[in-house]
């Protein structure tokens, strides 16, 4: 990595080194030489990718607690371990950053209409099976201290 010379390697050309590249002229204080369009473009791409991983395993773990209360008769230990994983992975980034805890409930009726669709699809059910809005309140959702064996799990 070269950045002593102005020969800094184009975003477009080589995002890893661009993105060293980058690092090093901040940490050496450099700032007037950042590529500071794509640098404010990255760490707005970095606060979207958390908003979906949230989203994305929020739509997981509501399908799994539809398939856990509409198909009891086909309750698994996998069935559980997503769900405790699920809740536990929204529970470290929204730990570690802290200004998307609202974030989830923003998002429940949005994801709970996708989880849905796929809850049906994955067990052959009717999607009328499931009720056509959330039937979990956020904190029943996110709760990793609900005692999974309980019949009504929410």
């Amino acid at each position: 990595m070269d950045v002593q010379t102005n020969k800094l390697t184009a975003y477009d050309q080589d995002f890893h080194a661009w993105a060293n590249e980058q690092a090093e002229l901040v940490r050496s204080g450099r700032l007037t030489q950042l590529d500071l369009e794509n640098v404010a473009e990255e760490l707005e791409g970095l606060a979207r990718r958390d908003r979906r991983e949230i989203a994305s395993r929020l739509d997981v773990l509501l399908m799994h607690l539809l398939k856990w209360a509409y198909q009891p008769q086909a309750r698994s230990n996998s069935w559980k371990a997503t769900i405790l994983e699920q809740r536990q992975s929204i529970f470290k980034l929204i730990e570690e950053s802290p200004s998307l805890n609202s974030y989830p409930e923003r998002v429940l009726d949005k994801e709970y209409a996708l989880a849905r669709d796929r809850a049906a699809a994955e067990t052959g059910l009717p999607v009328e099976t499931f009720p056509g809005r959330c039937p979990f309140s956020i904190e029943q959702v996110l709760d990793s201290g609900r005692a999974i064996d309980n019949p009504d799990l929410i």
